[in-house]
C-alpha cells in the first residue's frame, strides 16, 4: 500500500507580511516623534500660511522643578486640541511659555546657594542672578520633557516672563492701568505670609479645612452708656460689658471697635453681678459655652441700632488709651459667636472697610516675620514684642488679659488660609501695598465672559463668582525676583507713579536692562522723569507673578481661540488674564473665545498625589510600562516600553472635565488598547495588496466600510467637541466589536486563500486618521512601514488629511441599504456564535468552519438575508449558510434573534456536510485531502 505524501499548501497562501514590529524600537522613536511633531508643525505653518490661524495660548507652567503627571495631562490635552485643528485644516499657532518669576523660584535658588556656600546671604542683585539661572535651567529641562511627549509647538519662539520683550510689554500694560487711574497705593489689610515675608493674592492661598485655633469669649467693659440704655438697667446692677468671640485673640491689641447689627435684637443678662450684652438669638449657645451656673435676663430685647454710641476701653491699649465705639455693620450675623464682632481694621478686610468709612484708623503692631512689635502693648512692650502671632501669640495675649476679661477659651477647628507655597498659615495684616482697582472693570469683564464658551459649562459660574468677589487686587510683593513696581519715592516716602514716570522708566529699562533697577545707585537720576526735582529712591516691591502671567495675552496678535488649564486657574491665571486684558487691551472682548478646564490627578484610590505618602506617578513610569505588574509570561517584549503614545493615550482616554484617576487598572487597560492598535496595524500592513484596488467590493466590504464611516463620524464629532475620551472609546469599540470580531474574522479566508481583495487600505487610512491626534508617533511609525507599492505612489500623509477626506483614490461607497441592514445581520451573527459555542462546549466542533448554519426567517428578514446569500458563509465564518431549509444533522444547536418582522428568527448550527479543504480549511471539499474548487483554481490555474 503506497503512502500518499503530505502536501504543504502554505506556500500557496497569501499570508500577511510586514516589517512593522510588535513593540516600538527605542532607537527609532526619536525620529518618529520629530516627524510627527516638529516637522508637522513646520509643515502646517508654511502650507497654510494664508489661512486664518487657530491660536491656543499657553498658560505658562512654573519653572520650578521636574515635570509631573499634572504637566502631562495639561500639555498633552493642549497638543491633542492643536492636532485636531490641524486635521480640520486650520493653521495652528501654539507658542509655549514659562512663568519664571516669583517666590518659589527665589526660595529654591536661595536654598541651593546656601547649601553650596555655607549659608552665605545674598543681596537682591545676587538673588536675581541665582533665580534667573535656576529658572533658565528648569525651562530647558521641562522643554525637553514636553518634546519627548510628542508635543508639537513653535519651540523656537517659546517665551518666558523673564524675556526683556515680555517684561517691557508687561510694564506697558501696567502703564495703561496707571493712565486709567486703576493703580493706587494704600495702607490696607492684605493676606500676609510670615513664612514668605510677603503679601499674597487670593489666588496664592489654599485653605486647610481642619486648622485649629485657640478661640475665646472676651468681655469689654462699657465705659459710656447712652441714657436710653442706662434707663433700662437696674440700679446697682453691676458693670456692663460687651461680649465678643474671636478665633484670633492675637488681633485683640489692634482692636478699635465692636460691631453690632442694626437689625438684630440684643439682650442684657446678669451673670454673677456682671451685666453682659449678647445677641438674643445667640444667648443659648453662649450660655452653654460660658456659664456654668444660672444667669437671668435683665433686658430681654434691645435693637442693635440703639447700641450705637456706646463706648468701651481696650485694656491692652493702655490706661491712657482713647475710648472705642460700638458701631453698626451689616457683616455681623447670628450664625456664630455672640452677635457682637471685635473689629481690628489692621487685621480684617471687612473691619477695615467699615472702620475706614467712620474715620477709625487701622494699625498693625505685627512685623514682616509675623511677630508682635513694641506697639502691640504700649504700657509694657516687652511682654509681647517678638512673639509670633501664629505660634503662641494668641495664648500670650489671653494670659495678659487674664480672668478679669476672659469668659472661656477652647480649641476650634475651622477653614483657614495657608500659603500655597510654604504650606504654612497666613495672617491678615495692614501694610503699604500697591493695588489694582479691578472693581471698576469687573462688570465689563463679566460681560466679556458671557461671550466665552466654557468647557465644562459649570466653569462659567465658578469663574463669575470669583470675579464678582473682586474689588482690589494687591499686586505688590516684597521680594527681589520679579518685575519691579516702577515707582519712585521722595525723601518723605511719598510715591511718584504717573503715566509719564512709568513711560520714562520703561525707556530706561529698554536701554539699560531691568536689572539696572537694582544695580544702579539709589539716587541715579537717569530714572527720574524729566522735570522731577529733588532726591528720589526706586521702590523695592515687585509685581505679583499673577500679573506677570496674566499679561501674557500680549504675546498673541489676536484673541486666543482656546485657553486650557486646570480648574484652579478660575481664580488664578484665567482671572488675571481677563482682568488685565479688560483693563489695558483696548478690546471689547475677553482674551479667549473658549476656556477649557481639567481636573486634578488622583491615585487609583482617589487620593491626591503626594511624595510624603508615596503615591506619586511620574510620566516616565507610564511611558516605560514599569507601573504594570510583571507579566506571568516570559515572552520577549512583554510589557516592553510603548513610549510617549502610552502617556498620550492615557490622557486622551480620561474624562478630563473632572478629577482624573490614574493607577494600575487604568494603565493596564490603556496599555492593552495600545498593543491592540499595533496588532491591528501589523495585520493591515501585511494584508494590503495593490491587487485589491481592482478586486470587486463585496457586501462584506461594504459592511466594513459602513462601520468605519460610523466610527469616523463619531470620532470626528467627539474631537470637535473636545471630548477626546469619547473619541478613544469609539475607536476601541469599533476595533473590538466591528473590525476584530467581524471583518477581520470574515475576510481572512479571502485575503489568504482567494483574490486578496477587501478594503484593508481604506481601513488602514481611516484608523491612522482617527489615531493621528492621540498617538502620532504610532501613526508615523505605521506610515513608515507601509508597503513598497504605497510608497511608490507618493500618497498623502495621514497628518495632512481630514477625517472627512476620501480614504483612497477609488473611494468605494457602500450601498445606502447596507447601513440599515447591518444591525439585523449582526443580530443573526450573535445568535450563530451563541449556537456554535453550545456545540463547542460539547466538544462537537473546534473551529466554526466545522459547522453549517441554517437560518429560519420570517418573510421580510428572508428577503433581506437573501440579498447577501452568496456571502453569508464568509460573513458568519461557517462552511455554509442556508435559509429556511430543513435542519438536518447528527446534532443541532439553536439560538433566537430579533428580526425586522418583529418575529424572532432562529439560527441553527449543524455539522458541516462536506470534507475539509486542506488549503482553506473550509468544509467544502468533495473528498478528504482534496482541494475545494476555489482552491484548486487558485493553485492550478
Amino acid at each position: 500500500m503506497s503512502i500518499r505524501p503530505a502536501i504543504s499548501w502554505s506556500s500557496t497562501l497569501r499570508l500577511p507580511k510586514s516589517s512593522f514590529p510588535p513593540r516600538p524600537i527605542s532607537a527609532d522613536q526619536a525620529k518618529y516623534i520629530k516627524r510627527s511633531s516638529d516637522d508637522l508643525y513646520e509643515w502646517q505653518t508654511w502650507e497654510r500660511a494664508a489661512q486664518e490661524p487657530f491660536v491656543l495660548h499657553d498658560g505658562p507652567p512654573y519653572a520650578n522643578g521636574d515635570l509631573h503627571i499634572g504637566h502631562a495631562l495639561n500639555k498633552i490635552l493642549k497638543d491633542i486640541v492643536c492636532r485636531v485643528k490641524v486635521q480640520q485644516g486650520r493653521r495652528v499657532i501654539y507658542v509655549p511659555g514659562w512663568d519664571c518669576h516669583g517666590l518659589p523660584i527665589e526660595i529654591k535658588a536661595l536654598e541651593k546657594h546656601r547649601e553650596t556656600n555655607n549659608g552665605e546671604l545674598l543681596d537682591a542683585v545676587s538673588i536675581r542672578k541665582a533665580a534667573y539661572a535656576l529658572s533658565t535651567k528648569t525651562v530647558q529641562k521641562q522643554m525637553k520633557g514636553f518634546r519627548e511627549w510628542g508635543v508639537m509647538a513653535d519651540w523656537e519662539k517659546a517665551w518666558k516672563t523673564t524675556d526683556k520683550e515680555f517684561e517691557i510689554k508687561q510694564l506697558v500694560v501696567f502703564r495703561e492701568m496707571v493712565k486709567k487711574g486703576l493703580i493706587f497705593r494704600r495702607f490696607k489689610p492684605v493676606y500676609w505670609s510670615p513664612s514668605s515675608k510677603t503679601a499674597l493674592a487670593e489666588a496664592e492661598l489654599e485653605y486647610k479645612e481642619d486648622h485649629e485655633s485657640l478661640a475665646a469669649y472676651i468681655k469689654f467693659p462699657i465705659t459710656y452708656i447712652p441714657e436710653s440704655i442706662q434707663k433700662l438697667l437696674p440700679d446697682g446692677g453691676g458693670s456692663l460689658s460687651a461680649v465678643i468671640w474671636t478665633t484670633t485673640p492675637w488681633t485683640l491689641p489692634a482692636n478699635r471697635a465692636i460691631a453690632v447689627n442694626a437689625e438684630m435684637e440684643y439682650s442684657i443678662v446678669n451673670k454673677g453681678g456682671d451685666l453682659l450684652i449678647i445677641a438674643k438669638s445667640r444667648l443659648l449657645q453662649v450660655s452653654k459655652a460660658c456659664f456654668e451656673s444660672e444667669f437671668h435676663v435683665v433686658v430681654d430685647s434691645i435693637p442693635g441700632r440703639d447700641l450705637q454710641g456706646m463706648k468701651y476701653q481696650n485694656s491692652l491699649r493702655g490706661k491712657e488709651s482713647v475710648l472705642q465705639p460700638l458701631i453698626l455693620a451689616d457683616f455681623v450675623s447670628s450664625d456664630s459667636g455672640t452677635g457682637l464682632v471685635h473689629c481690628a481694621p489692621g487685621h480684617g478686610m471687612d473691619d477695615y472697610e467699615v472702620c475706614t468709612r467712620l474715620g477709625i484708623p487701622a494699625d498693625s503692631p505685627v512685623d514682616d516675620n509675623g511677630c508682635f512689635t513694641s506697639a502691640a502693648l504700649p504700657d509694657n512692650p516687652s511682654e509681647l514684642e517678638g512673639t509670633s502671632v501664629t505660634d503662641g501669640g494668641s495664648r500670650r495675649v489671653l494670659d495678659i488679659l487674664g480672668d478679669t476679661f476672659i469668659l472661656e477659651t477652647h480649641k476650634y477647628k475651622h477653614k483657614y488660609p495657608y500659603d500655597w507655597r510654604t504650606k504654612l498659615p497666613v495672617i491678615v495684616r495692614a501694610t503699604e501695598q500697591w493695588f489694582a482697582d479691578v472693581g471698576s472693570v469687573k462688570d465689563k469683564a463679566l460681560k466679556h465672559m458671557r461671550e466665552v464658551q466654557f468647557i465644562p459649562e459649570g466653569g462659567q459660574v465658578r469663574m463669575e463668582s470669583f470675579v464678582k468677589g473682586r474689588s482690589e487686587w494687591c499686586i505688590s510683593r516684597q521680594r527681589a525676583w520679579g518685575v519691579p513696581i516702577p515707582a519712585l519715592y521722595d525723601e518723605s516716602g511719598k510715591a511718584v507713579l504717573t503715566e509719564a514716570s512709568v513711560d520714562h522708566i520703561i525707556s530706561v529699562i529698554k536701554e539699560r536692562g531691568i536689572d539696572a533697577w537694582w544695580t544702579d545707585a539709589q539716587d541715579e537720576p537717569a530714572w527720574y522723569t524729566p522735570g522731577l526735582e529733588g532726591n528720589y529712591r526706586r521702590g523695592k516691591d515687585t509685581m505679583d507673578v499673577w500679573f506677570d502671567s496674566g499679561t501674557s495675552w500680549t504675546q498673541t496678535e489676536q484673541q486666543a481661540d482656546v485657553y486650557l488649564e486646570g480648574t484652579d486657574q478660575h481664580r488664578g491665571w484665567f482671572q488675571s488674564s481677563l482682568l488685565t486684558h479688560t483693563c489695558a487691551s483696548g478690546k471689547d472682548v475677553a482674551p479667549f473665545k473658549t476656556l477649557i478646564t481639567h481636573g486634578f490627578t488622583l491615585d487609583q484610590d482617589g487620593k491626591k498625589m503626594s511624595k510624603s505618602i508615596g503615591n506619586v506617578i511620574a510620566p516616565g513610569q507610564i511611558m516605560d510600562g514599569s507601573l504594570l505588574p510583571a507579566p506571568a509570561s516570559k515572552k520577549k517584549g512583554a510589557n516592553a516600553p510603548l513610549g510617549a503614545d502610552a502617556l498620550r493615550l492615557w490622557v486622551a482616554s480620561c474624562d478630563y472635565t473632572r478629577d482624573v484617576i490614574i493607577g494600575q487598572p487604568i494603565l493596564k487597560a490603556n496599555y492593552g488598547a495600545l498593543v491592540k492598535y499595533r496588532v491591528m496595524l501589523k495585520m493591515l500592513l501585511g494584508s494590503m495588496h495593490k491587487e485589491a484596488r481592482t478586486a470587486p467590493i463585496t457586501k462584506l466590504d461594504q459592511v466594513a466600510l459602513c462601520q468605519l464611516e460610523s466610527a469616523m463620524e463619531e470620532v470626528a464629532d467627539a474631537y470637535d467637541n473636545f471630548e477626546f475620551n469619547k473619541g478613544v472609546n469609539a475607536i476601541n469599540r469599533w476595533i473590538s466589536n466591528d473590525l476584530s470580531a467581524i471583518y477581520f474574522e470574515a475576510v481572512k479566508d479571502r485575503l489568504y486563500c482567494a483574490d486578496g481583495g477587501g478594503v484593508m487600505e481604506e481601513i488602514f487610512q481611516g484608523l491612522l486618521r482617527m489615531l493621528t491626534p492621540i498617538t502620532p508617533s504610532l501613526v508615523e511609525e505605521a506610515w513608515d512601514h507601509r508597503p513598497q507599492w504605497m510608497r511608490e505612489e507618493d500618497q498623502i500623509h495621514p497628518f495632512h488629511q481630514a477625517l472627512t477626506d476620501p480614504l483612497t483614490e477609488r473611494n468605494p461607497k457602500p450601498a445606502d441599504h447596507i447601513r440599515i441592514d447591518i444591525p439585523w445581520l449582526l443580530n443573526a451573527n450573535t445568535a450563530i456564535k451563541a449556537a456554535q459555542e453550545g456545540a463547542r462546549s460539547k466538544k462537537l466542533i473546534g473551529s466554526s468552519l466545522e459547522s453549517a448554519v441554517v437560518l429560519q426567517l420570517p418573510s421580510q428578514a428572508h428577503q433581506l438575508f437573501n440579498n447577501y446569500a452568496d456571502e453569508l458563509d464568509g460573513l458568519f465564518v461557517s462552511s455554509s449558510v442556508t435559509i429556511n431549509q430543513p435542519v438536518e444533522g447528527t446534532w443541532k444547536f439553536s439560538s433566537e434573534f430579533a428580526t425586522l418582522d418583529g418575529v424572532p428568527g432562529v439560527a441553527w448550527v449543524v455539522p458541516a456536510k462536506n470534507s475539509k479543504c486542506p488549503r482553506c480549511w473550509r468544509f467544502v471539499a468533495p473528498a478528504e485531502d482534496e482541494l475545494c474548487p476555489r482552491c484548486h483554481d487558485a493553485v492550478y490555474s
